[in-house]
């Protein structure tokens, strides 16, 4: 196969054969900053210092050069080591070539990696090879570093370390291509977020660095080819986890184990035996089985989600989160962990009563009931607490013990059942018998107790299923544990809750008296009960209530049990292990939900401690809660909540899987394939019912305080993007409305104004942005058009800073509106792009909204000219155009400190937060153009920027700063022009809104003003109308539009009709006009025939004098509506008048402009609309 010539251009030279065996000497260390590969083209001398020239001609790693990128670039050294030719490769591995011989150097690049953070470290050997030269394997050695051969060594002032890239002998990419290239292979840590725990995120070339001209010196501003690639905030990614201490659980330990414990709770040894004999065993199974469906379902969904990407630490909140949204995430995480808490001293208590039990059975109360249970309520939780302080693997310890306990009792419960003792009998237990259990088959509900009642009692010990997954961050392999010791947990709580109902329910009778005078001797003859069969008479407790049996005494499993004292002993471990591991997983969650800053008030208790980040400031917060519940030592009341709190998180689960799957993410791919979304839509409708079958009142209130939350965090907007699934709906609900209104004809009655505003920077025109905003909002599409002209590398790299910036300004000053940057060689260009490809579908601008051209006269008339042709340009593609005026004028850009110019900006995340504002058209003036080019605010030294924690600044006032910061004073056009920008955020109180509607458009110029009225701001302003007509028929003009105004429905306080439109204007108005257009008239009467046409074909944008004569009405008409206006609405809040068409190729660009000029003049603000003269309003129905 032919060589191909390397990326550099320069001759390719043969590569070296062999590397040495990876992990010889010292393992290579990974780059600091790996990924952006080296600028090619430069010049073999660029960038060498004399340090840098010295270390190469001693054979050793090179010095830092001043710059601080992630490359440098140096000369190969001649002889920079041998070629290795003799040493062994390692098998299967990708040899890295670590030298060449000194006649083929010349002419080749290194490129060091340069880690600033690295410490000092011994020099490396002159000449030969660095230590610890080799391939780099990961994972077991089945990934190859795809840096190929990295060298570390350390050498130069600081001590860096410096990892040598040899871009010609780096074999990895030579075997794998056949020839040298930049480009990274696949890889993971190309895909790890920043300081990710697995390994390091390593930054690939970005396209700029492979794709842009090389027209720079080597780095010569710190970056590769001028380009700042990926920022070094996400670039520093050099963290990895110390291993050394930190605990992580496998499946066994880490989940199954604690949802074992947490699911076999007080339920299994106390109530369990009392559901049986209420339900019977039929029944008994079936609410098992009811509340196991809804549990495994959840399960599925958790096994799903966790899947589904890498999982971090906050369980059941994490998962919620980051598929929901920080809405849900937030709402559910605080509940949660509040529910957590709370159930430690509901465990605690359950494991109290039953020590005071004991206590009272030997009489050895401390002082009474309800104290007793305070008193070591409040010890237990505090050891409690010691042990969770004491660091997870004490936790897990803990737990193991417990498990052997409680299986411990369990098997003395099974052992206890093949033993019947004739002791036993009169309390109700027999041992194994077919009467027995055919008796107890069938449910005898009792005391008011239903199906459901019993449910509601049970269903509380099938929870804890996330017992795991709330400590997801602590697991080593979350994604393989989760599901595996979750469902594995949930099916063998099963069976053992399934087995011992049966076996409980064949063992012992329903009600007995525990009274040895209950035997009988002789059979009776009407025996029907299953005790009666076997000999005794338990016919009393029909009459008067008897203390054991089934559904009287709540210690079956410790009479039937072999060992009593192992029941006691499996009830207080069933009790404390549910608390530990609730004690331990409220904090986990608190501490994720705080580190997120969905509630700002709590992020003190993100804060975490140790090698495991313990939160330890959440178990205080957690022990208190606990501590609190417990002294009340009454939890009827809260028990229900708390099964109703962790049901909604189970609903919401449930509900993220069938979101996620709905909403058809290319993100959403789950390891775990066994889930079915709309499985899961009837889980989440399942635990809802449940909720209400347990307790509605519970329930509801659950409903309010989740609503309550999601309505806070959705008020308050957390700055968090997770890619939610709440996020990939609303694309498609919004990707398929476009593309079905897309098949819909567009009908008169649902005309709405869609506008193509060309503001430039939003921030720097807030008036045109806020006025347009006031009949679009909520009505028809806003879109911010904004041109950069110039440079267009340089252009480019504004457009993606901007559409981020400008986008966050328009969303956090509540503007329904869309940023669109575009650039363009000229103004007209650039209008001429937006206007045809802005849009989407039907969703497209039909208005043109500009900002008057205040300058035109001081401007650069082709500049005039140009701002002309867009209007031309615009009704050529049947758009609408409106002309907005103020007599302040619209741009602030002057005005605006850097800060605020940068106001809203996102953080930027790189260290050189410089933003450039350069207008690059070649004009002096401050002419309209920058109505669409970025603000020019020639050499201003960027200020640092005084941003709020969230990234966001605040836009007023709008100041200018001296050099020292304080507030420069304005003078007083500029203070006009400040207050001017801000008029339109204010109510407009009782004015009018005067419509000049002279010409019939459409009905544009009158749609505009009535859909201003329907807005809060601008409700009390009334609607004057004003048309043109003759003076000896103005009552019937006044009465035809008033008709006409009434068909459409629009409420008007007044008509004027104007029949002295066509009087003459005053003579000192047209001397003003005439000396206005003075300096652009072409009288071509005065000159040769060729220069006048010369001067006409160089610039057309001059006013010829028969244009002149011939247009001198229209010109007058002008300045005469001028007079009128000034006469008529001087007062009105805005005016929106008709604007004046001008014939294309006929009217000269001076000659319009000056229309324009001497009709909106020393006026309110003024709208000037010409619609595109098809119908937008309609009165048919």
């Amino acid at each position: 196969m032919e060589r191909k010539q390397p990326l550099f251009g320069l001759p390719q030279q043969q590569a070296a054969a062999a590397a040495p065996p990876a992990g010889a000497g010292e393992p290579p260390r990974l780059p600091g900053r790996v990924g952006d590969a080296p600028v090619a083209g430069a010049e073999p001398e660029a960038g060498l210092s004399p340090s840098a020239a010295a270390g190469d001609a001693l054979g050793r790693p090179l010095g830092p050069t001043p710059s601080q990128s992630r490359f440098q670039v140096d000369l190969v050294a001649e002889g920079f080591g041998r070629a290795v030719a003799d040493e062994p490769q390692e098998p299967g591995g990708q040899g890295g070539a670590t030298g060449k011989g000194s006649d083929e150097a010349k002419g080749r690049f290194r490129v060091n990696f340069v880690d600033p953070s690295a410490g000092e470290e011994s020099p490396a050997q002159h000449g030969g090879v660095p230590e610890g030269g080799g391939v780099s394997f990961q994972n077991g050695g089945d990934t190859v570093l795809s840096e190929g051969s990295l060298h570390s060594g350390s050498g130069g002032p600081g001590g860096h370390h410096h990892y040598y890239y040899d871009t010609h002998t780096n074999t990895y990419y030579l075997r794998t291509f056949g020839h040298n290239t930049m480009d990274a292979v696949p890889r993971i840590d190309h895909y790890r977020h920043t300081a990710a725990e697995l390994g390091e995120k390593l930054i690939r070339p970005s396209l700029a660095e492979l794709h842009d001209e090389l027209d720079k010196e080597p780095f010569e501003d710190g970056y590769a080819n001028g380009e700042e690639g990926t920022p070094p905030g996400e670039a520093d990614a050099t963290y990895t986890a110390d291993s050394k201490g930190i605990v992580k659980f496998g499946w066994i330990k880490g989940v199954l184990v604690r949802c074992m414990l947490n699911i076999w709770g007080v339920m299994l040894f106390i109530r369990l035996s009392w559901i049986v004999g209420q339900a019977g065993i039929g029944l008994s199974v079936l609410v098992i089985a009811m509340a196991t469906v809804v549990t495994t379902i959840t399960g599925l969904s958790t096994s799903a989600i966790a899947t589904n990407g890498f999982v971090r630490g906050g369980g059941a909140y994490y998962l919620i989160s980051r598929s929901l949204g920080p809405e849900f995430g937030g709402a559910i995480g605080l509940i949660f962990a509040f529910a957590n808490a709370v159930a430690v001293a509901m465990y605690v208590v359950g494991f109290a009563e039953t020590v005071v039990e004991l206590l009272q059975e030997y009489g050895a109360l401390m002082l009474d009931e309800t104290n007793d249970i305070r008193i070591i309520g409040a010890i237990t939780v505090l050891v409690l607490l010691g042990i969770s302080v004491a660091g997870m693997e004490w936790e897990a310890k803990a737990q193991i013990v417990l498990l052997v306990i409680l299986l411990l009792a369990i098997g003395d419960f099974v052992i206890g059942t093949f033993i019947p003792l004739d002791s036993k009998k009169v309390k109700g237990f027999f041992g194994y018998k077919a009467e027995i259990f055919t008796e107890n088959f069938g449910p005898d509900f009792r005391d008011g107790e239903t199906f459901f009642t019993v449910f509601a009692i049970f269903f509380p010990a099938a929870t804890g299923i996330l017992a795991g997954a709330n400590i997801s961050g602590d697991l080593a392999d979350p994604q393989s544990a989760i599901p595996k010791g979750t469902l594995l947990a949930i099916l063998i709580t099963t069976l053992v809750y399934i087995g011992i109902a049966v076996s409980v329910g064949a063992c012992v009778v329903r009600d007995a008296t525990g009274n040895i005078n209950s035997t009988m001797i002789t059979e009776l003859t009407n025996c029907t009960t299953a005790a009666c069969k076997l000999n005794f008479d338990f016919s009393s407790c029909q009459k008067t209530q008897c203390h054991y049996g089934l559904l009287n005494n709540f210690q079956v499993m410790s009479m039937v049990s072999g060992f009593a004292p192992l029941i006691s002993a499996g009830i207080f471990s069933a009790t404390l292990s549910s608390a530990l591991a609730s004690l331990v997983s409220a904090p986990k969650i608190f501490q994720a939900l705080c580190k997120d800053n969905i509630y700002p008030g709590l992020q003190m208790f993100a804060k975490g401690y140790g090698k495991n980040n313990e939160p330890l400031r959440g178990y205080i917060l957690t022990f208190l809660i606990a501590l609190g519940f417990i002294l009340i030592a009454k939890l009827n009341v809260i028990a229900p909540i708390i099964s109703n709190f962790f049901l909604a998180s189970y609903a919401l689960i449930n509900f993220s899987v069938f979101h996620a799957s709905l909403a058809k993410s290319p993100g959403w791919r789950p390891a775990f394939k066994y889930y079915n979304m709309w499985v899961s839509l009837v889980g989440a409708i399942l635990c809802c019912v449940v909720m209400f079958v347990i307790n509605w009142w519970a329930a509801l209130l659950t409903y309010v305080i989740v609503l309550g939350l999601y309505i806070y965090v959705t008020y308050k907007k957390p700055d968090v993007n997770w890619g939610s699934s709440t996020q990939a709906l609303t694309y498609l609900n919004a990707l398929q409305h476009t593309v079905r209104l897309a098949g819909v004809e567009d009908h008169v009655k649902n005309f709405r104004p869609q506008c193509l505003v060309m503001t430039g920077a939003p921030n720097s025109r807030p008036a045109l942005v806020h006025l347009v905003h006031a009949f679009t909002k909520n009505v028809g599409l806003m879109i911010c058009g904004h041109i950069h002209m110039g440079p267009r590398r340089q252009a480019m790299k504004e457009l993606s800073a901007d559409l981020a910036r400008y986008q966050r300004w328009l969303i956090k000053n509540k503007m329904k509106a869309f940023y669109a940057p575009v650039h363009a060689e000229d103004l007209r260009d650039g209008g001429q792009y937006l206007m045809q490809a802005a849009g989407l579908g039907r969703m497209r601008p039909n208005t043109l909204v500009v900002g008057f051209k205040k300058d035109w006269k001081q401007a650069d008339m082709r500049d005039v000219e140009t701002y002309i042709n867009l209007f031309h340009d615009a009704f050529d593609i049947q758009y609408g155009v409106v002309v907005i005026r103020l007599k302040e004028g619209l741009d602030i850009s002057h005005l605006q400190g850097q800060e605020e110019l940068l106001s809203s900006q996102e953080k930027s995340p790189s260290s050189k937060d410089v933003v450039v504002n350069v207008d690059y058209s070649k004009k002096t003036n401050a002419d309209a153009s920058k109505t669409f080019s970025p603000p020019s605010s020639e050499k201003t030294p960027a200020l640092p920027k005084e941003e709020e924690e969230d990234g966001k600044t605040p836009i007023q006032p709008l100041l200018k700063k001296d050099s020292k910061g304080l507030r420069a004073p304005l003078n007083l056009a500029d203070q006009r022009l400040l207050d001017a920008s801000s008029q339109f955020q204010k109510k407009q109180g009782k004015n009018t809104i005067d419509v000049w509607w002279l010409f019939d458009d459409g009905g544009l110029t009158l749609l505009i003003p009535y859909l201003l009225t329907t807005k809060k701001k601008w409700k009390d302003c009334k609607i004057r109308v004003f048309i043109g007509g003759k003076i000896n028929r103005i009552d019937h003009d006044r009465r035809a539009m008033a008709t006409l105004l009434s068909k459409f429905r629009i409420d008007f306080s007044d008509i004027m009709v104007l029949g002295d439109i066509n009087t003459k204007p005053k003579k000192e108005n047209i001397a003003a006009f005439e000396e206005m257009i003075e300096p652009y008239r072409l009288h071509e009467d005065d000159k040769e025939q060729d220069i006048a046409d010369k001067m006409k074909e160089d610039e057309p944008w001059r006013i010829t004098d028969n244009e002149l004569e011939l247009y001198k009405t229209k010109s007058y008409r002008q300045i005469r509506l001028n007079e009128l206006l000034k006469e008529h609405s001087s007062t009105a809040n805005v005016i929106v008048m008709s604007l004046p068409v001008a014939r294309k190729g006929a009217v000269s660009s001076a000659l319009y402009m000056a229309w324009l000029e001497a009709l909106s003049k020393d006026l309110p603000p003024i709208l000037l609309v010409r619609g595109n003269h098809q119908s937008v309003l309609t009165f048919y129905s």
